[in-house]
């Protein structure tokens, strides 16, 4: 973060030369970073402002900046006269995008990950089950297309990923659930970039993760709303319990639909 120090704009200035977005953004996409991460621990208070200019080489006005978005995410309390106070992760927004990519790479154990995946499945089963009874014979045919062209790449799971995705991402639009389809894709946005959430599955991952997908389409052609959930609340759970790799803490991802 090298931008050389800065002197604030004069107070007659127009509005927008004193909000320095860009540079706000990115001294708030380090302190989430820090926070998150630990460096600067729940329960004590950032850096002072001076410090905080320094540290960035940056003018008070994007520190301000930075401490108001970092308490619009939850992650800090501004206390007159104690300092600005880091927040109980209770407390964080975990749909903001920064927090939340933050979180899944902070290189913690998998919990928030699980929790990704809980809420994932919870969506997109119940997407399912609306599916069920509105999709169309394009996108039924489309479904079928994106299997059988998985059954051709078991052994590359790089470039199954993309029809994974797609064939998710039918089946949502399909319930016409504009908002849990949004959800669901940012929090697959940011659990992409996470080698942890990707993982590496072997060929017979690959293989049962699409018989998945045939067992899921096989419920949405029949008009199966109960069977089409539970079909995809079982895939997205084993998926996940395979590329998990470790069993401890698996408990609380094993309740049914």
């Amino acid at each position: 973060m090298s931008a050389g120090p800065q002197t604030d704009p004069p107070d007659d200035a127009p509005a927008w030369t004193r909000r320095p977005v860009g540079l706000s953004r990115a001294v708030t996409a380090e302190l989430v970073e820090r926070i998150v991460s630990g460096h600067y621990p729940v329960g004590t208070t950032l850096p002072t402002e001076p410090a905080l200019c320094d540290t960035f080489s940056v003018s008070r006005t994007v520190i301000r900046e930075a401490v108001k978005m970092l308490q619009e995410k939850g992650l800090v309390r501004v206390r007159q006269g104690s300092g600005t106070l880091i927040t109980d992760p209770d407390s964080w927004n975990l749909l903001d995008e920064q927090v939340l990519a933050a979180s899944i790479t902070s290189g913690r154990k998998s919990g928030i990950l699980d929790d990704l995946v809980i809420t994932r499945r919870l969506l997109e089963a119940d997407m399912a089950h609306l599916a069920a009874t509105t999709i169309s014979g394009d996108d039924l045919e489309r479904l079928r297309e994106l299997v059988e062209r998985m059954d051709t790449l078991v052994d590359d799971w790089p470039s199954y990923i993309p029809y994974d995705k797609e064939f998710h991402d039918v089946i949502m639009l399909a319930s016409g659930n504009r908002l849990a389809r949004g959800v669901v894709r940012s929090l697959e946005s940011q659990a992409a970039h996470a080698a942890r959430y990707v993982g590496s599955p072997r060929r017979g991952d690959v293989v049962e993760s699409n018989a998945g997908h045939r067992e899921i389409l096989d419920s949405l052609a029949a008009g199966d709303a109960p069977g089409a959930a539970a079909a995809m609340n079982r895939h997205i759970t084993e998926g996940w319990l395979k590329r998990r790799k470790s069993k401890t803490g698996t408990n609380r991802l094993s309740r049914d639909t």
